[in-house]
């Protein structure tokens, strides 16, 4: 009888820790899972999270977009980006629009910036210069690489 709650807390520890979703990039203090710097922008950092509940953090667009080649694209579940405008908050990577402007240089040298709404890009773009691309496009340039 005195298993009993134990059991259950254990059984509810283990069901809590399997939850996909992202976690929070702590800046100054997380390392980039692919270049290995230590993620302190907050406006170009990404991650992504496994189907198993992995996150896997990146210090800017490019070194997620990099590490693919090293990942089974179908095993994950979600990839997210920094809004420029909205800097530490993660945004759905596959509704997000990507510039590529030389006037916004980005921490490994692509020049790569995400924005939440593709209005918002259009506009730094009037401003900056540069190219817009979707997440499917910019996942086919960096793979034609």
């Amino acid at each position: 009888m005195r298993f009993y709650p134990v059991l259950i807390g254990l059984l509810i520890l283990m069901l809590s820790s399997c939850t996909i979703g992202p976690k929070p990039i702590e800046y100054g203090t997380d390392a980039c899972h692919f270049c290995k710097m230590t993620i302190v922008d907050k406006q170009h950092a990404a991650e992504f999270v496994t189907d198993k509940g992995k996150v896997y953090k990146f210090d800017a667009s490019e070194c997620m977009l990099n590490q693919l080649e090293e990942f089974d694209g179908t095993k994950i579940a979600l990839f997210l980006v920094n809004d420029y405008n909205s800097p530490g908050q993660l945004v759905d990577a596959s509704e997000a629009t990507f510039l590529i402007s030389e006037n916004i240089p980005s921490p490994m040298g692509e020049y790569l910036t995400a924005f939440e709404s593709k209005e918002e890009a259009q506009k730094t773009q009037r401003e900056s210069d540069g190219q817009l691309f979707t997440w499917e496009e910019l996942k086919a340039k960096f793979q034609t690489r």
